[in-house]
């Protein structure tokens, strides 16, 4: 998948019968946390047999869906692209709601900072990226959003070490849909490095059932002076 190569409506009905089966869903949705997982633990996830799994993994395989890594003679199933999972993340949007049901504080917290395959989703996500294109900070352009210097020069002053935030301003990244705001949040390379330097300064921390970031309340200080806000 790419969006140099647009679907015909084959391609998309056969995009169309390897999500709707669940088993293979339960798969592609435990990767968009940006692991790399064995067909064992896959199979676990989807609550099927290693020989079940190993049919679903090729036809995903096969389809584009996923990548393989190999290492020995272990081999680790990881989602293909970052289009890959901006994809799957804009198919939730017809069941999506901005309304969290106070019952379910995971969904809450799922909703409120979150992993899109590797970079920052949900409200915080939104928030920074709106937030940022409102200052001057980041820049939309042909070949995908930059980072300017007023930018990176505010990151060092918030803590980040100098080396790495220059770094940044050499990635592109990209708006990605988000499913539950329903707005832009920043996604490619620089949305990774980003998100990569946060969990590094402690600002994020990730939850260890489900793709959850955990916002500091040190986090949302600093990231409030930089002019991210959300609703506590």
């Amino acid at each position: 998948m790419n969006e140099a190569s647009p679907l015909n409506r084959y391609q998309l009905a056969e995009l169309g019968a390897m999500l709707a089966e669940p088993a293979r869903a339960a798969m592609l949705l435990a990767l968009m946390d940006g692991t790399m997982r064995p067909a064992g633990e896959l199979a676990n996830v989807a609550g099927v047999s290693a020989a079940t799994a190993s049919a679903h993994l090729k036809r995903l395989l096969d389809g584009g869906l996923l990548g393989l890594h190999e290492q020995g003679r272990h081999r680790y199933y990881r989602l293909a692209s970052d289009d890959v999972a901006a994809w799957l993340e804009a198919m939730a949007l017809p069941h999506a709601t901005r309304v969290v049901p106070k019952s379910s504080p995971r969904d809450a917290a799922l909703c409120r900072a979150r992993t899109c395959y590797r970079h920052l989703a949900g409200q915080l996500g939104v928030a920074l990226c709106e937030a940022w294109l409102q200052r001057g900070w980041l820049r939309a352009e042909s070949e995908g959003m930059c980072l300017l210097p007023p930018a990176a020069d505010a990151l060092v002053q918030a803590g980040w070490q100098a080396s790495s935030t220059q770094r940044l301003l050499h990635l592109r990244g990209r708006g990605c849909l988000d499913w539950t705001e329903r707005r832009l949040h920043l996604g490619g390379a620089l949305g990774v490095a980003i998100t990569s330097a946060m969990l590094d300064a402690g600002w994020l921390r990730q939850a260890q059932r489900n793709r959850a970031l955990l916002p500091t309340a040190d986090g949302l200080r600093r990231l409030a002076d930089l002019g991210v806000r959300i609703e506590h």
